[in-house]
């Protein structure tokens, strides 16, 4: 979603939600906070050097938070394993 409108349009039809804390078109912890409020489990993805901004969509309502770098290397098995899949996911080749 492009606007915290959007998310909020689209909210009714989703399980879950992923946000980017650092995103420009909208404030990553207000759509955390709108997502937490609606009972969608959230996972949001900042900069490795913002760890107040991290802590702040924990406080927010976030599930987990991620540094960018951590979804890059090691995304699948992430997603996956907050998605509550145990099976091992093997990026692409």
């Amino acid at each position: 979603m492009r606007t915290l409108d959007a998310l909020e349009a689209a909210l009714p039809a989703v399980d879950r939600v992923v946000v980017d804390l650092t995103a420009r078109a909208y404030d990553g912890l207000a759509a955390v906070a709108l997502a937490s409020a609606a009972g969608r489990p959230i996972l949001a993805v900042g900069q490795h050097d913002d760890a107040a901004l991290r802590r702040a969509a924990l406080a927010a309502g976030a599930d987990r938070v991620y540094p960018y770098r951590r979804l890059f290397e090691d995304g699948p098995r992430q997603l996956a394993a907050w998605l509550g899949d145990d099976r091992a996911v093997e990026a692409p080749a």
